[in-house]
């Protein structure tokens, strides 16, 4: 039987795949609930998924042996 491999997952990066929370205004109603408003993640429109371009590039990484300080105490090398 042929084995069918899932595509990789396009979670958004910046919501992790919760794209719509409920924050609390601090407020309360008549009846005494908590006044909530709902509110959606920007970079993914609420939707929970990424383009499958962003999800597949990858930043450069730069390892902490290549790092050098500098005379003001700034690192060198980002």
């Amino acid at each position: 039987m042929p084995d069918h491999t899932s595509r990789a997952a396009r979670i958004c990066p910046d919501c992790d795949g919760f794209p719509t929370v409920a924050i609390t205004t601090g407020t309360r109603d008549q009846d005494g609930t908590r006044t909530t408003v709902p509110v959606v993640c920007p970079a993914c429109h609420g939707t929970g998924t990424a383009p499958l371009w962003l999800v597949t590039t990858r930043r450069p990484t730069v390892n902490s042996h290549q790092l050098a300080v500098t005379s003001s105490g700034l690192e060198a090398g980002r």
